[in-house]
């Protein structure tokens, strides 16, 4: 969308208000939203543009403390748990409604984490990536529900806090996964509804006036500020930040790091919510043959230069990353020593596993080039420009890396199969160390295609030792061994030169000076509950 014809689309959109000590009321706040939302089931909230909406919409079981971690109250106003992390019981807060009229209560709850425990393969609604080991629900009584787990689950009530546990209505739940990329069949129980929706460009939420039940602690209590808000997407960069400065929007997401400047200059704040999970990272799949070599991978490891690529492409918001994780993340141990950047290393092992230069400068090795391919994410910030930048230094080594459009028709086939990609950009946010199983065990992302993906090949790579100890994490009770069995997997991932991480991924908005109280969830999603909109 050209920016002319943005600011048409919004012409008449926006109020001025008189500027208060206190929160304003009313108003519609402008989100410019860099990609459309794809399925709005609370499982898949992952993908930030899907976040984006499901934070507004959707409430928890429990509120995860952005600046603690710790988790606190919000539709459970207390909770229980047996010794070994098998059982938890939970107690409703009275009151609480969808906003289809219907109660969230004891049932509902049931309902909800029985579908994202287990998954309902009829409607096709896949397991919540957030949940292991779970059993079945029971209610106990109208206002109290219990969990039970097959075995130990310590990251249970902490993934009650996350996005991909926004609680919905049972008639959503009753639908087909197709039918929920469709925002207006999501019922929550949140601040905002889902008025209106042009799939792919628009939607619109309005304010709950009945809203009562924000989280215990949260500075905002009763009905949202705003009337509502009107998220549209935005896929140009230069469109966005334009747009934002002319005051043509409130807020954006996805700023790059050569915009911030512009915006701060002017009095436009930059917001870097950091997403305290796995690091922007390369995985590897070693089915594939050019990277199944251990010394391969190591070489491919020592010949990328993380800091040239924070310093080239990014701003102080975008850390180099010194392990799997990020440095806020729950477990984190600095592995730096392990990501050293060595070129001469890096030759010397490539020499070591008999890839020698060809004519062309590409190493060669019975005939066949050590040519490899990945695909750009688009998520992912200025993921091109990172991956074209990692490619040239590969090339100083002899190894040719192919970078392939991410909106390509054939890259979701390719991408899940290791014969023809290789490589593969992973990135996850969540701040428990169970983030690591989600990133690397086979039913969860699987980002190393440990199941072979859609290879056709019999026998597939299979690293048992690796899904022992992510096993492990998401079922160790001892909150100290837990976190050791985090930094021990992050040293195995290294080890096994499995993921090369490049560095720490914020969310990063910019917000125009008027709009006060934005505030963000523990992983940076935008919570807009207690926003307001000052005069401009």
């Amino acid at each position: 969308m050209a920016l002319s014809a943005l600011f048409a689309s919004l012409a008449g959109t926006h109020t001025v208000y008189a500027a208060e000590n206190a929160a304003v009321k009313g108003g519609t706040l402008i989100y410019l939203e860099q990609q459309a939302h794809t399925n709005l089931y609370p499982p898949a909230g992952g993908f930030y543009p899907n976040g984006g909406i499901l934070n507004q919409i959707t409430d928890k079981l429990t509120w995860q403390n952005p600046e603690t971690l710790e988790v606190e109250p919000w539709i459970a106003e207390s909770w229980s748990t047996n010794a070994d992390k098998t059982e938890y019981t939970f107690k409703i807060r009275p009151g609480v409604t969808f906003s289809d009229g219907t109660p969230l209560d004891a049932s509902a709850v049931a309902k909800n984490f029985d579908t994202y425990g287990l998954g309902n393969k009829a409607q096709r609604l896949p397991v919540s990536e957030v949940i292991n080991n779970y059993d079945h629900s029971e209610v106990i009584d109208p206002l109290t529900v219990k969990f039970y787990f097959k075995k130990p689950s310590p990251g249970f009530l902490q993934g009650t806090a996350t996005i991909g546990s926004g609680l919905v209505s049972l008639s959503t739940l009753a639908r087909n996964f197709d039918a929920l990329g469709d925002a207006r069949h999501i019922i929550g129980s949140g601040p905002f509804v889902v008025k209106n929706e042009k799939l792919g460009r628009e939607v619109d939420l309005v304010a709950r006036k009945e809203y009562n039940w924000g989280p215990k602690n949260s500075a905002q209590q009763g009905a949202a500020n705003l009337d509502g808000i009107k998220i549209i997407v935005t896929p140009e960069d230069s469109v966005r930040i334009g747009a934002l400065l002319a005051g043509q929007a409130d807020v954006i997401r996805q700023v790059q790091a050569y915009d911030e400047k512009q915006a701060s200059d002017q009095n436009f704040p930059i917001y870097a919510a950091p997403t305290r999970g796995i690091n922007d990272s390369i995985s590897f799949r070693p089915d594939n043959p050019l990277v199944a070599d251990l010394k391969v991978r190591q070489a491919l490891l020592h010949a990328t230069n993380s800091r040239q690529v924070v310093d080239t492409l990014f701003s102080p918001n975008y850390p180099q990353a010194t392990s799997v994780v990020a440095k806020s993340a729950a477990g984190y141990v600095n592995l730096a020593d392990k990501l050293k950047y060595d070129p001469a290393l890096a030759q010397k092992l490539l020499d070591e596993a008999g890839w020698k230069p060809g004519s062309d400068g590409i190493r060669q090795k019975e005939g066949q080039r050590l040519a490899l391919t990945i695909y750009e994410s688009l998520p992912q910030p200025q993921n091109k420009e990172v991956l074209q930048l990692i490619a040239q230094q590969w090339k100083q080594v002899g190894v040719s890396l192919a970078v392939r459009a991410g909106d390509a028709g054939s890259r979701t086939l390719d991408n899940l199969d290791p014969q023809k990609t290789p490589l593969t950009v992973s990135e996850v946010g969540r701040a428990d160390p169970d983030v690591i199983k989600s990133q690397f065990y086979p039913s969860n992302r699987d980002a190393l295609l440990q199941k072979g993906g859609s290879s056709d090949k019999v026998a597939h790579f299979r690293d048992d030792k690796l899904n022992q100890l992510l096993v492990d994490i998401s079922a160790e009770i001892d909150p100290q061994k837990r976190l050791q069995l985090a930094g021990d997997a992050q040293r195995y991932l290294l080890d096994n030169a499995y993921v090369i991480p490049v560095f720490e991924e914020p969310q990063v908005f910019a917000a125009a000076p008027w709009l006060k109280g934005i505030s963000f969830e523990a992983v940076g999603r935008p919570s807009f509950y207690g926003s307001w909109l000052e005069k401009h």
